[in-house]
């Protein structure tokens, strides 16, 4: 098979699809690999080491696109690499379709097989592809968080952990899954105060267990959850429905009760956010102010650490693009129940329900097109 790795074209992304020991492995198993010029820079990979692990090198997305049997990447394509997408070609990247009609519409337009990473699974119901993000993006949004408090970035002017003699901020975090988990690893290790928030009591117990008295583990309510926000210093969305979009779980009305200078972070933005004052930002720009309130919603996170994030992204990647080019796409997907939940999009037709659901949009099962 023919794989395409483009340069990411996302307001300051710098991941890749591929890291060079990934294109040796595929390389290894007898797929020709080719990489756009620059594609790594950001991952401290120059094109001498993807051409050393067997990779072509192309000048632009242009050839990729042209040529690539499978296209894979990191963000959702933007409008550009959309148009370039052609039946029966495949994509294999991050997609977060649920909120996103316009990319959903040209995605389906193009004839193309789309398999997102956040909707494939495993066998014990966890998301395999979307953890390592989530891992980074739960740990990046304390560290988020506790810069914006900061006065000069329209903050309360406070230290997250306190000195002795001052307490420390109080750190709310709104679901305890993986996102939830990194968060609150963090936010203890920097001495805050923290509650975390779920409706899953097998979810709190584990908290407790592993957090014990450093934090309170509560289940959500409409009360608590007006309750601790309210009080809250720092707000950390962290909720998920596979594919779906994020439940508003904080109002415009909750938002414009809380202490001007405190701060929220949704690291949910992906799927529409989990506030509802929420709107998605970028590196470059990656706050705004409502109600005195401050707001990071930076929709792709993680790439602000691109090393860590490529690499630990492709350790989960990689099993499956190889399936996918060893197998062929079809038979990779009827093979494996937990890689076909990760075709969102199958030759003009959307075979993830949530994201038919969420759309307005016809659902064909993925059996059903995979016959």
């Amino acid at each position: 098979m023919r794989i395409g790795v483009p340069t990411e074209i996302k307001v300051l992304e710098r991941r890749v699809g591929l890291t060079p020991e990934s294109v040796r492995e595929l390389v290894g198993h007898n797929h020709d690999v080719i990489v756009q010029s620059g594609a790594g820079a950001g991952v401290g990979a120059a094109d001498a080491d993807y051409a050393a692990a067997g990779a072509g090198i192309v000048g632009t997305a242009v050839e990729i696109f042209e040529t690539a049997e499978m296209v894979i990447k990191v963000k959702e394509p933007q409008a550009v690499e959309r148009a370039m997408l052609r039946p029966g070609q495949t994509l294999f990247t991050y997609l977060h379709l649920a909120p996103d009609p316009d990319q959903t519409n040209d995605l389906v337009a193009s004839g193309a097989t789309c398999i997102a990473y956040e909707t494939v699974t495993d066998s014990e119901g966890g998301l395999p592809l979307l953890a390592p993000m989530s891992k980074v993006a739960g740990r990046m949004s304390i560290q988020a968080g506790a810069h914006a408090l900061e006065a000069p970035q329209g903050g309360a002017g406070l230290l997250l952990g306190g000195v002795p003699g001052v307490a420390p901020a109080k750190v709310v975090v709104i679901g305890g899954g993986v996102v939830g988990a990194n968060a609150v690893e963090m936010a203890v290790g920097l001495a805050a105060d923290v509650t975390v928030l779920d409706r899953s009591v097998n979810v709190l117990d584990e908290l407790d267990a592993r957090f014990g008295t450093a934090i309170r583990a509560v289940y959500s309510t409409r009360s608590s959850l007006e309750e601790f926000v309210l009080d809250a210093d720092l707000v950390v969305g962290a909720v998920l429905v596979k594919g779906a979009r994020a439940p508003k779980l904080v109002s415009a009305e909750m938002v414009a009760r809380m202490r001007p200078g405190s701060v929220l972070v949704d690291v949910a933005i992906d799927q529409g956010g989990c506030f509802e004052t929420a709107r998605p930002t970028t590196h470059a720009d990656p706050t705004y102010l409502v109600d005195g309130v401050v707001h990071y919603c930076v929709a792709n996170m993680p790439g602000a650490v691109p090393r860590t994030s490529t690499y630990a992204l492709n350790n989960s990647t990689l099993p499956f693009a190889l399936d996918l080019a060893n197998q062929g796409v079809e038979a990779a997907l009827r093979a494996d129940p937990h890689l076909r939940n990760g075709l969102n999009v199958y030759r003009g037709k959307i075979t993830e329900p949530a994201v038919a659901e969420a759309l307005g949009l016809a659902f064909t099962p993925t059996l059903d097109v995979l016959r």
